[in-house]
C-alpha cells in the first residue's frame, strides 16, 4: 500500500473540512482512524465515549498501546499496510488497563488518504443485546407500574368505607373489649392507605419544572444520607464539572437519586462505600430514541449485591431483597426518571452494584 501523506505537524485534524470528518462525530458506532505507523489520527465521539480516551490525548499516540493486547490492532495495520485485505471484519476482546475487558465487532478499512492508512469501526458485541433488555425492562415496568396504579385506585374507594364503618362502629361499642378490634380494623386500613398514596404518587402530583444543577441534586442526597448514617458509611463523590444544567423536575431528582443511595447504604447496614460520579455521554440510545448528549450519572456501592433471583425484577413495585423493604424505591426512581426521558440500569454482583442514570440533555 502505498504510504499517505502526512499532515504538518500540529495541524488538528477535527478543523478538517467539514465534508470529509464532520459526519463521523454522528456515528453510534466508535471509528478510529490511523496512520502507517499505527498512531492515532482521529476518533469520533463515539469511540471518546467507548474507549475513555480523549481525543486530545490519543492524538498522534499509538493506539494498540492502549491496550495490553494491542497486537491485534497491530497485526491488522501490517496486514493493510501489505494490501492483504480491502476490508475485515473480526470479533476480538480488547484489554484495558485497570478496566474491564472490551468484547466489541470491529471492521477494519483500508484508506489512501490523507487522514490516515487504516479506518477501525467497532461496536459493542454487547451492545444489541443491552438495548433489547432496555426495551423489554422499560414495557414491563410500564406495564407493572400501570396494573398497580389501576389497582390501587380499586383499592382506594373501599378501603375509606372500610375505615369510616370501623369509626362508626367503634363509636357504638364505646370502652367495651371489642373497641381493641375495631381498632386494629382502623389501624391495617390507614397502613394500606399510606401504601396506595405511595403507589400513586408519582402520577398525583404535577411535575414542577426548572432549571436543574445535578450536582446540586446529589450534594442534598449526599447529606441526608449522611445524616442518617453518621459512622461507617463513606459517599465518596467523582463530578464532571462541565456538565450544563437542564430542565426537570429538581425535587423528582432528588427522590429517585436518594432512593438508590439509600437503598445502597441500607444493604451495607450503613458500613461501606459508595460512589456518584457523573459524566457527559454522547450518542446515546433510550428506549429507542437516540441523543447527541445524555448525563450518565453512577451509584456504586460495594455491599453484597442484588440478590440473584430478583435481578430481573428489581423495578417492578414491592419487589423487594431486603426483609421489611416495600419494594417501592426503585418502582419510584425509575417512574421519576423515565418521566425525565431518561432509563435507570444496574448491573450488580457480590461486592459492587453499580445503578446508572442515563438522561438526555439539551
Amino acid at each position: 500500500m502505498t504510504p499517505t501523506s502526512r499532515l504538518p505537524e500540529g495541524t488538528d485534524r477535527r478543523r478538517q473540512p467539514a465534508s470529509r470528518l464532520a459526519g463521523l462525530d454522528l456515528l453510534a458506532c466508535a471509528v478510529v482512524l490511523l496512520d502507517d505507523q499505527g498512531h492515532t489520527t482521529f476518533l469520533n465521539q463515539a469511540a471518546e465515549q467507548l474507549f475513555e480516551l480523549p481525543q486530545r490525548v490519543i492524538e498522534g499516540a499509538p493506539f494498540a498501546r492502549q491496550f495490553s493486547n494491542g497486537g491485534i490492532i497491530d497485526s491488522l495495520l501490517a496486514e493493510a499496510c501489505n494490501n492483504a485485505f480491502g476490508q475485515k471484519r473480526q470479533d476480538i476482546t480488547l484489554h484495558r488497563i485497570g478496566r474491564e475487558p472490551l468484547a466489541v465487532h470491529c471492521v477494519a478499512v483500508v484508506l489512501e488518504s490523507d487522514l490516515g492508512s487504516l479506518l477501525l469501526e467497532f461496536r459493542e458485541i454487547d451492545q444489541r443485546i443491552r438495548v433489547d433488555r432496555e426495551s423489554r425492562m422499560l414495557e414491563s415496568v410500564r406495564v407493572n407500574r400501570e396494573l398497580v396504579r389501576n389497582l390501587a385506585h380499586e383499592i382506594k374507594n373501599p378501603l375509606g368505607g372500610i375505615r369510616g364503618a370501623a369509626q362508626l362502629l367503634e363509636s357504638e361499642v364505646g370502652g367495651s373489649s371489642l373497641r381493641e378490634y375495631t381498632q386494629v380494623i382502623i389501624k391495617e386500613a390507614d397502613r394500606l392507605q399510606t401504601l396506595v398514596d405511595r403507589l400513586l404518587a408519582p402520577h398525583r402530583h404535577p411535575r414542577l419544572v426548572g432549571d436543574v444543577n445535578i450536582h446540586e441534586v446529589l450534594e442534598r442526597v449526599r447529606s441526608v444520607v449522611t445524616a442518617e448514617y453518621p459512622q461507617g458509611l463513606s459517599i465518596d463523590r467523582d463530578y464532571d464539572a462541565s456538565l450544563p444544567d437542564f430542565r426537570g423536575d429538581k425535587e423528582q431528582l432528588i427522590q429517585a437519586v436518594l432512593n438508590l443511595v439509600r437503598n445502597a447504604a441500607q444493604a451495607m447496614h450503613g458500613q461501606g462505600r459508595i460512589l456518584m460520579t457523573t459524566r457527559i455521554a454522547r450518542q446515546v440510545t433510550i428506549d429507542k430514541v437516540r441523543y447527541r448528549l445524555a448525563l450518565d450519572l453512577h451509584v456504586v456501592d460495594d455491599g453484597p449485591g442484588v440478590p440473584e433471583e430478583i435481578r430481573d425484577r428489581i423495578f417492578y413495585p414491592l419487589v423487594s431483597g431486603r426483609e421489611g423493604g416495600s419494594g417501592l424505591g426503585l418502582t419510584l426512581a425509575q417512574t421519576f426518571v423515565q418521566q425525565h426521558g431518561g432509563v435507570i440500569e444496574c448491573d450488580s454482583h457480590p461486592g459492587r452494584t453499580d445503578f446508572r442514570i442515563l438522561l438526555p440533555l439539551p
